[in-house]
């Protein structure tokens, strides 16, 4: 590919903002690494960079509106001569449309073409007004970028799958990410050793339906691989998410038994407790069938924790069917989940439905879920109390003398210690848990 630095070249600077999810967090990683390896540096505001970037996500509601009043926010620096890029699912979902709306926008590029930035680079380079990379998600090659700036020295991702092919009703992905493309094992390892030769303890393994994975060379399971990577000399954590129920195998659960590193964390998103609601969403399990799943993880050698995503007020869901969404968080005993009302998305099968809920009962039933849960999590939290649990130190809150750390089940636990010096960043600690919140553990250093 060509590089667009020369010396003649004036300096350039960028700036990039980052909405969704862990994935969208890992791609711009990518989009930083290439765009410094060209000869761009990062700037911290959009009025001092020359290129203004926002990675986007179309999950959320008003996802897309966001994006453009964010950049109607600041179009005005375009006559300032700034260049503007949307990237990202948003940029798929809408396309060339993004001209239309906003002008100003020089650059609409999807995650799968970030390999070809350099290119893209260079046309900004030259003056062109419209450059799109929209037109080629079904490739392996989208995990192959060559620069990664890592924001994180000590955790770092890896993505194995790119895509979905389950298409279930409420949701955007498919039509933005494309059909599901797993990486090769072998590159996949290789890209952990050099985590791990590098520095990095932990890896979290990505994909949208991360459990989908089916090694493009035959060699692996996910649960291989997952034991493969926690294998690896120098890794002390490995996470992965997110999965899914139709594809979360019973040999996962034996993996994370068997491999110590493997950190006893599940997110497993059920978005709804009523078999009826699941079948009118596509999820294309019921249940019963979810239920077996979390059977396997409780009957582990060690405990997992479980976390989950509910949708509420899908169309048609009867206050019955609520009820049985309840119900499951008492059944299952969450330690955390993420709940949010429905929204219609675009190209999505549920937006021919009726979506006949009002708001303010969506808002109603929300509320009820997060008031269950929350007892739950404060029953959940306090089991721990008087426990020592590893955890690795992620910061520090100054103001109330605390270090924050996280443990292998994805908790947050702020401590103190009585050592003169914090501990750093990185570092792996035990601490005695003293009391508990039901979002967060308070202890002290052993």
């Amino acid at each position: 590919m060509p590089s667009v630095v020369s010396n003649e070249t004036r300096a350039r600077t960028f700036y990039i903002e980052t909405f969704g999810c862990q994935m969208n967090a890992h791609d711009s990683e990518k989009v930083i690494g290439t765009l410094q390896h060209q000869g761009y540096t990062r700037i911290e505001t959009e009025e001092d960079a020359d290129l203004i970037l926002y990675n986007t996500c179309s999950i959320r509601d008003k996802a897309e509106q966001k994006v453009f009043n964010r950049l109607n926010d600041y179009k005005k620096l375009y006559k300032q001569g700034k260049r503007f890029g949307v990237l990202g699912c948003v940029a798929q979902q809408e396309g060339e449309k993004i001209f239309e709306r906003a002008p100003y926008v020089s650059l609409v590029a999807g995650s799968a073409s970030y390999r070809k930035l350099p290119e893209m680079l260079a046309q900004l380079e030259r003056g062109e007004q419209r450059i799109t990379g929209l037109d080629d998600r079904q490739t392996e090659e989208t995990f192959e970028t060559e620069f990664t700036a890592r924001s994180n020295p000590h955790r770092g991702y890896i993505t194995i799958i790119e895509g979905c092919d389950k298409f279930c009703a409420y949701c955007v992905v498919p039509f933005t990410r494309g059909k599901e493309r797993s990486r090769a094992s072998t590159s996949v390892l290789a890209e952990a050793r050099r985590m791990a030769d590098a520095g990095y303890t932990e890896i979290q393994l990505l994909g949208q339906n991360v459990n989908s994975y089916r090694d493009l060379e035959g060699k692996k399971t996910f649960a291989e691989l997952l034991a493969a990577v926690g294998e690896i000399p120098g890794i002390r954590r490995v996470r992965f998410t997110t999965s899914h129920p139709r594809d979360f195998t019973q040999d996962i659960v034996h993996a994370i038994d068997s491999v110590p590193t493997l950190c006893d964390h599940v997110h497993l998103p059920v978005q709804s407790g009523s078999s009826r609601v699941l079948h009118m969403m596509q999820r294309e399990y019921t249940r019963d069938w979810y239920l077996e799943r979390i059977g396997w993880i409780k009957s582990a050698k060690r405990p997992i924790s479980m976390t989950t995503d509910v949708i509420v007020g899908f169309p048609g869901e009867t206050p019955a069917d609520f009820e049985e969404t309840v119900d499951l968080l008492g059944e299952v005993q969450y330690d955390g989940v993420f709940a949010f009302k429905y929204s219609p998305r675009p190209n999505t099968p549920a937006i021919t439905m009726a979506d006949s809920i009002p708001d303010m009962e969506k808002s109603a039933r929300l509320q009820v879920l997060l008031d269950r849960q929350r007892e739950i999590q404060r029953g959940n939290y306090s089991k721990h109390i008087g426990e020592k649990i590893e955890v690795m130190v992620e910061g520090h809150n100054t103001a109330r003398g605390q270090v924050i750390g996280r443990t292998s089940q994805n908790k947050t636990l702020n401590f103190t210690t009585k050592q003169p010096i914090l501990p750093a960043t990185g570092n792996y600690l035990k601490v005695r848990v003293t009391n508990s919140f039901p979002n967060s553990l308070v202890g002290e250093a052993v």
